[in-house]
């Protein structure tokens, strides 16, 4: 039977990131490192099928909670996308001194981005998945655009995303708009695999053809037909994990 490991790791800042493993019922042919979406966090239920879906096809997947969200440490208003790809670095150091460096690694919207910028860093990985990913980390802001102006003037301010409140700073907002990963994307010499909703509404479809055309080969592209941006349908998430598993297996250990 398919197991599950609870872990913690340390980010930069020394602070426990909580994470899951999940194994498969014989040695896996590969690990892979899943980053969740914006303000979600790793036990969102897409999170959850697309990672039954890689064990099912004999992958082991580790997927954790960004700096201040769900069960880690941390305050969320701390932390920006430079802050999440720290995380995603130190997720792959954590799963490298543990004997099993990740191969594969496959972000959620602007974990996806995250992923982008991180992928170059880690030397074991053969293999990247974006789903449903910006291709600016500024793209995000637009999510909060009606508070810019209270934030610019108070530093700060709380703003509601995906029914919750989250405390926003100019750091946050600074961060996004410095950050990039266009050139760091035409400089991986790793398979890609650009996944995207042409229905998305939340992160256009014109960002998957931005990905897509700053990388070299050998890229992939598949649509999503019908799926929302957070892969709420079992059915589409399901589908994602099954879809990156089959497609990976050619590039892994090769």
């Amino acid at each position: 039977m398919p197991s599950i490991e609870r872990l913690h790791f340390p980010n930069v800042h020394g602070q426990q990131l909580s994470a899951r493993l999940d194994l498969p019922d014989q040695k896996p042919r590969a690990y892979a490192l899943l980053a969740h979406c914006f303000t979600c966090n790793k036990s969102l239920k897409a999170a959850g099928y697309i990672a039954k879906s890689l064990v099912d096809q004999g992958m082991a997947v580790l997927r954790f909670d960004f700096t201040g969200l769900g069960e880690s440490e941390g305050d969320f208003s701390d932390t920006n996308f430079t802050s999440n790809v720290q995380d995603i670095l130190s997720a792959a150091d954590f799963m490298q001194q543990a004997g099993y460096a990740p191969s594969v690694l496959v972000g959620h919207s602007l974990g996806g981005t995250a992923v982008l910028k991180a992928a170059g860093l880690i030397a074991s990985v053969q293999a990247i998945v974006t789903v449903a990913s910006p291709a600016s980390p500024a793209h995000v802001s637009e999510q909060f655009s009606d508070s810019k102006a209270i934030i610019a003037e108070h530093g700060e301010a709380t703003v509601k995303l995906a029914g919750r409140n989250f405390t926003i700073k100019q750091q946050f907002i600074d961060d996004l708009e410095e950050a990039s990963v266009l050139e760091d994307v035409s400089k991986l010499k790793k398979a890609l695999l650009v996944m995207h909703a042409p229905l998305d509404e939340m992160v256009g479809i014109e960002n998957a053809s931005i990905i897509f055309q700053a990388a070299h080969h050998p890229k992939s592209y598949v649509s999503l037909d019908q799926s929302d941006h957070l892969l709420s349908n079992a059915f589409d998430a399901r589908y994602v994990g099954q879809l990156i598993a089959v497609w990976a297996e050619r590039y892994l250990n090769g």
